[in-house]
């Protein structure tokens, strides 16, 4: 994400802007990033090369340890995902519209409590399949959630540019600004964002015409992680099957647990290399086949929150498609990230729908 902070001053701090104003200063950014994004973004110039993930956390999801909490109703990790992410879960308001022009729309808003897939409002779940490895039934429970890529087609591909990455690496999506179009979702080959339609900045906007509502997904407790406090379903679980950790110690951590069972390791290469890395006595290719069998009886015109998990997976950048994807999105998604950054340093850091108030009312 292009910060263009230092181009802009702030010369009447206390007072309203009004639209004249955001629009001229939006399109004096939208210049600038637009320069700077054909120039300087990492896809064109030198390809989809994984950036550099040295100082990032990882993560170890450990599918031996791992039983899904079979005496609570719920596991606990997502019990504890759910507690700490509560009060950042979307709340509509009326009747929902479809998204122009399209005669549909997605709304979970009346299954809040649905914790058997991702939804917007469940960012981790356990997904449990049984396979049959050297003879024996295993009961596999494969925890799930953001994968948090090192070169995540999401982030370089969102045309709004609101996906970025923290100092611990995770990639988060900025819920503020959204506008639900859903392209995190169909680059991420897991399908991991999910979207509530009828909440977000379109709303204010044009809640007639366009917009789809907000993506929501695991942000990796951030906010715990910056105080050097562990993610919630690492403190949650019983069994120990979580665990972060600085990315190269949880990796080599990952390949000796592996190597000890004679297991397999998913997340290092799958998507172009991920901070997540599953440790698996069942080879993944078995676990998925499991997961696609399971899936067909779903009947849910929804787009599915039941991740795949197909060893080897491409990552989209990687592609030509992909790279002329990104290539096509990049100056739009600068100059997008100009207008949101220039609007937040002259407001304050305000947030998107309060922000969008205050150019009604100019």
């Amino acid at each position: 994400m292009m910060n263009v902070k230092g181009r802009y001053k702030m010369e009447e701090s206390n007072s309203k802007i009004d639209r004249r104003t955001f629009l001229k200063r939006s399109a004096q950014a939208t210049v600038a990033a637009g320069v700077i994004a054909a120039t300087s973004n990492p896809i064109i110039a030198k390809g989809a090369a994984n950036e550099d993930a040295s100082g990032y956390i990882g993560s170890i999801i450990d599918l031996t340890k791992c039983d899904g909490c079979p005496n609570y109703d719920t596991p606990l990790c997502v019990t504890a995902c759910n507690t700490k992410n509560s009060s950042r879960f979307p709340q509509p308001e009326g009747e929902i519209k479809d998204y122009w022009p399209r005669k549909k729309h997605e709304d979970w808003s009346k299954e809040q409590a649905r914790t058997d897939r991702l939804t917007p409002y469940n960012w981790t779940f356990v997904e449990q399949v049984e396979v049959e490895h050297e003879g024996i039934i295993e009961k596999v429970s494969v925890p799930r959630r953001c994968m948090h890529c090192i070169d995540a087609p999401c982030q370089k591909l969102c045309p709004f540019g609101v996906i970025g990455k923290t100092e611990q690496g995770a990639v988060k999506i900025d819920e503020d600004f959204c506008m639900g179009g859903g392209k995190c979702h169909s680059v991420c080959p897991w399908d991991i964002p999910q979207r509530q339609a009828g909440v977000g900045l379109y709303m204010k906007l044009a809640p007639d015409l366009a917009g789809g509502g907000v993506m929501y997904k695991c942000d990796m407790c951030t906010d715990l992680l910056a105080k050097g406090e562990s993610p919630a379903c690492q403190t949650a679980c019983p069994t120990g099957a979580v665990e972060f950790g600085p990315v190269d110690k949880m990796r080599k951590l990952a390949y000796e647990k592996a190597s000890q069972i004679n297991g397999y390791v998913y997340g290092d290469r799958e998507n172009g290399g991920t901070l997540t890395f599953y440790v698996s006595k069942v080879p993944y290719d078995k676990i998925n086949e499991a997961i696609v069998k399971s899936k067909e009886k779903d009947l849910d015109p929804r787009p599915s929150g039941r991740p795949e998990m197909k060893p080897d997976v491409e990552n989209m950048l990687d592609t030509a498609h992909g790279f002329m994807l990104a290539a096509l999105v990049a100056p739009i998604a600068g100059a997008a990230t100009a207008g949101i950054t220039a609007y937040k340093v002259l407001k304050g850091k305000k947030g998107g729908e309060e922000a969008v108030d205050e150019i009604q009312e100019g």
